[in-house]
């Protein structure tokens, strides 16, 4: 209720609720548009479906927010945040236009790529204006309360948009190029609510002083990057560092499951074939993502509760310990019900885990530190996702049934498991 009512006090203020419509339309194409990715890598009857193939559509997905995210605030505070919603927001949506021409045309895979990845390396920038922008909609008291709705209403938008892609793709339409068509709409949408903002309303500041040449504003980004990791190996700090590794480690182990399940949505539960067989493999997927989804909303009612009474690091212990007894007891059976149920769990303990971890090193590292240490947490969060394909790319046969991946991410998760159990030991001395 207090979040309903916090929410109902920023929604008064009218250039809040204009930068948060533009929020809502272009995180809601992002969903359509990985979905769309997702299904035509996976599932559609003319792709020859593999792991790698799943591992490079991963790559595109996750690396340009890994490695371009740091330095996308260097030319955010260059340029003029509304354009940078406006014409982000119209290359999107002619990117996603030419990425359906190239589905209909059966276009060479590299090819196909690159267009996927133009699209989601232009997602960085908006998605970088848009929280920088808003310091520019909402003043300081109301602040923290904006940055805590915002990005969860945001990923409601793209859980919402990814959700109607599935709707239609399986009512609709057989092609993943219509559901395509239907992210850029989004994204066109989205470029006319930005057009609601005047042009100097979401900064940046020029208040006469020369800008910083730009490849020392880079390069002075990196060498950041290089002191918020020396930051974390600091004494005291030894905590947030083992914290982070082994969410690290978890996060790996997710990204291979996931993998994993995609290739038994694919293959080995498909009823056939053809179309109809893809169908129902898309079906089960969708079921996987929600029972995932479910679990992350579970972890993110209950662990300020749990951790609050346990402790970040124990908390952090029991969801590894959970992790490694049931993700083999459950998976190991390769039918959809259990590793429907072990979607929700796992979902469950990563995002469990997360939680604790931004705060164990939001609280180990300096203010000074903390913009540069969360960059080095945010490569570190998804390069392990997309590491995690690529193992699984080489673990896993052509039907996703791997108990030697199994046994693999069990053994990470109870190694997580064991590190964070003498961690905690450490700090209650």
């Amino acid at each position: 209720m207090s979040a309903v009512r916090d929410l109902s006090v920023l929604l008064r203020l009218r250039d809040f609720r204009r930068l948060l419509g533009v929020r809502l339309l272009s995180q809601g194409a992002d969903g359509v548009y990985q979905v769309a990715l997702t299904t035509y890598v996976v599932f559609s009857p003319e792709q020859q479906t593999s792991a790698a193939a799943i591992a490079s559509a991963m790559a595109v997905l996750l690396l340009p927010y890994s490695f371009i995210g740091p330095f996308a605030g260097v030319l955010l505070d260059r340029w003029s945040r509304r354009q940078v919603l406006l014409y982000g927001s119209l290359l999107r949506a002619l990117l996603a236009l030419v990425t359906a021409v190239l589905m209909l045309g059966g276009a060479p895979d590299p090819l196909f790529y690159a267009s996927a990845l133009c699209v989601t390396a232009v997602n960085r920038f908006v998605l970088a204006g848009l929280s920088a922008a808003l310091p520019r909609v909402v003043d300081g008291g109301h602040l923290v309360t904006a940055n805590s709705l915002t990005p969860t209403a945001g990923t409601l938008a793209a859980t919402a948009g990814g959700g109607l892609a599935f709707v239609v793709r399986l009512t609709g339409a057989d092609s993943d190029a219509a559901v395509v068509l239907l992210g850029a709409v989004l994204y066109l949408c989205a470029a006319l609510a930005s057009l609601r903002m005047t042009p100097d309303l979401l900064g940046p500041d020029r208040d006469g002083a020369p800008a910083p040449r730009l490849r020392q504003t880079f390069t002075g980004t990196a060498h950041g990057l290089v002191e918020g990791m020396r930051h974390l190996t600091e004494a005291g700090r030894r905590q947030a560092s083992w914290a982070l590794a082994s969410m690290t480690v978890m996060r790996f182990c997710y990204g291979a499951q996931t993998v994993m399940v995609l290739m038994l949505c694919r293959h080995a539960w498909s009823t056939g074939a053809g179309s109809g067989g893809a169908q129902d493999g898309l079906a089960l997927l969708g079921v996987a993502v929600a029972a995932s989804g479910a679990g992350f909303f579970v972890a993110a009612a209950i662990t300020p509760s749990v951790a609050g009474r346990l402790g970040p690091l124990r908390w952090m212990t029991l969801c590894a310990a959970c992790a490694t007894v049931l993700a083999p007891a459950l998976v190991l059976t390769f039918a959809p019900a259990p590793v429907m149920a072990a979607a929700f769990v796992l979902g469950m303990a990563t995002q469990g885990a997360k939680i604790s971890t931004d705060t164990v090193v939001q609280c180990a590292t300096e203010d000074r530190f903390r913009g540069r240490v969360f960059s080095v947490y945010d490569v570190l969060f998804n390069v392990a996702f997309v590491g995690a394909a690529g193992v699984a790319a080489l673990m896993l046969p052509a039907d996703g049934r791997s108990p030697a991946l199994v046994l693999t991410v069990t053994a990470l998760y109870g190694a997580a498991a064991a590190t964070l159990t003498r961690i905690s030991a450490r700090a209650r001395h």
